[in-house]
């Protein structure tokens, strides 16, 4: 049986905003990876590991894994912490 991960994609390094990060990403999970004997990568046959499928809502992933039968891990989004930062702090002090 199919397995898939279910998240809500973290901003990258490069990012300063939160662009990119309001779809929530179905994810196949490689299912036998092995080790490519030629450069050390890890490679595998299963084509379903190359698949990412976006949706706007948690909810419209769930549904479409749970009709064609998929079997599912969901991974929530962690909180920002957003500290308040004045460019006057770095002189009251």
């Amino acid at each position: 049986m199919k397995k898939a991960k279910i998240y809500k994609p973290n901003k990258t390094a490069m990012q300063s905003g939160m662009g990119k990060t309001d779809k929530w990403i179905l994810e196949f999970e490689t299912a036998d990876p092995t080790k490519n004997p030629l450069m050390g990568w890890e490679s595998s046959s299963d084509t379903y590991s190359e698949l990412k499928l976006e949706f706007s809502t948690k909810e419209l992933a769930i549904n479409y894994a749970k009709k064609k039968k998929i079997n599912y891990e969901i991974i929530e989004p962690k909180k920002r912490k957003i500290v308040a930062k004045s460019y006057a702090d770095n002189f009251l002090n």
